[in-house]
């Protein structure tokens, strides 16, 4: 009872009950983490299935681009959806559809089947309830926790996504290893709990909605406006999307790299395992950092350490050395989500919160798809090793503009509006 009935040090007022006695945010907070734990393990699997059964960097490319196609041809309507449908309910939609779709996956490879297009529209429909859900939870969470807590939820958000890549990763991986068909059966009962978890949320996951619905697109276009007007995001993205789409030939690039040196699915996941034990690291830092450092500051140096540990990459085949380098990277990505999440959320309307987040994730993540399929490409016409070295050149330019870039210098030179 002391826990629930906490008070201040100064005014005497009940404060908030911690995070762990959130009933309605830890069943939102475990649903969406093991919906997403699925969709990762089934992500690094794709390009494995692939790579070791179909023998094709080019396929595993395709179904790579197929996955994260949804962010960049259903992220806006999906936005204004978010906005419009009652979040509940599409989240327990979302669950319902991946079941379905890596349901199918299953009975496709137990039968002992690879087709290219059924596997691509199964990650296309995966990814599109991944989308969906990300951008329903974000907006979700302000109505589960109070204001004074809203940077810690976010924060522990962001550890629970890297959490699952640090699990998802060799989870896909490892299940891999059992039969193709396995990560995928795995998916599909992450989907299942999650509905579970989600049928039991008491409160309601968005406010008021007092204006009438208008067309789609006036929805899409009101969300685009807003971020036109926001000088310092709009850049900032566009940086962002740019290392997004180098990250991912990063990704592939490593997998063709073990493959060609070690020949083990398995090193791929332990490889992303340690990488995801930095962006754990890096998401608890980042709800600390979240009010003390600037966006400006966080983003110039992120672009800074991804570029100083890209350039060894081309070097090493070493297993644990790439696993070191890329949790770096992890650290400074997760650190930046963090920060700029809860700017964002602080900064945007309620009725503006899923068409918003899903303007900066089109920006930015979308690139990822163009990525699955540059790098798929590239890695057929000219090997790992030109590409790694054009991958590190290209995150170097990306931090050399963010640091004389004038709308995010001039943007952090504002206080107190800018400062998060």
């Amino acid at each position: 009872m002391r826990l629930l009935d906490r008070r201040t040090p100064d005014t005497g007022q009940a404060g908030p009950s911690p995070l762990r006695l959130n009933r309605d945010f830890l069943l939102l907070w475990t649903g969406a983490g093991m919906s997403l734990l699925g969709l990762r393990a089934s992500t690094a699997a794709y390009p494995l299935l692939m790579l070791w059964y179909g023998d094709s960097p080019t396929g595993a490319g395709m179904v790579g681009f197929a996955a994260l196609l949804p962010q960049l041809v259903v992220q806006l309507h999906a936005g204004a959806l978010v906005d419009r449908w009652d979040r509940r309910r599409l989240l327990i939609c979302c669950d319902i559809t991946g079941l379905l779709a890596m349901g199918a996956v299953v009975v496709m490879l137990a039968a002992g089947r690879l087709w290219l297009p059924g596997l691509m529209v199964a990650a296309f429909v995966d990814g599109a309830v991944g989308l969906f859900q990300r951008l329903a939870e974000r907006a979700a969470v302000a109505h589960v926790v109070p204001p004074s807590q809203l940077s810690q939820a976010l924060g522990q958000n962001e550890a629970r996504g890297q959490a699952a890549g640090l699990l998802g990763q060799p989870a896909g991986s490892g299940l891999f290893t059992l039969g193709p068909w396995v990560p995928f059966g795995f998916a599909a009962v992450s989907h299942l709990l999650a509905l579970g978890t989600v049928l039991f949320i008491r409160k309601d996951l968005q406010g008021e909605r007092s204006a009438p619905a208008r067309k789609l697109r006036s929805e899409v276009v009101e969300g685009l406006r807003w971020v036109r007007r926001q000088r310092f995001m709009r850049a900032a993205v566009g940086l962002i999307a740019g290392s997004n789409l180098l990250f991912q030939i990063l990704v592939l690039t490593l997998a063709l790299t073990v493959k060609e040196h070690d020949g083990s699915a398995l090193t791929v996941g332990l490889i992303g395992l340690v990488a995801g034990l930095g962006g754990v690291a890096g998401a608890l830092a980042g709800a600390r950092a979240a009010g003390r450092l600037r966006p400006f500051s966080v983003l110039a140096g992120s672009l800074g350490v991804w570029t100083v540990l890209m350039v060894p990459v081309p070097f090493t085949s070493d297993p644990w050395a790439l696993g070191v380098l890329l949790a770096g990277m992890s650290f400074a990505g997760a650190l930046m989500n963090v920060v700029a999440g809860v700017y964002q959320v602080r900064v945007t309307p309620d009725a503006l919160q899923g068409r918003v987040t899903s303007v900066f994730a089109l920006l930015g993540s979308g690139m990822g798809s163009a990525g699955a399929l540059v790098g798929g490409l590239l890695l057929s016409a000219v090997g790992t090793y030109p590409t790694a070295l054009g991958i590190a050149a290209a995150m170097a330019l990306l931090a050399l503009a963010a640091a004389v870039a004038p709308a995010l210098r001039d943007d952090a030179a504002e206080a107190p509006a800018t400062r998060l």
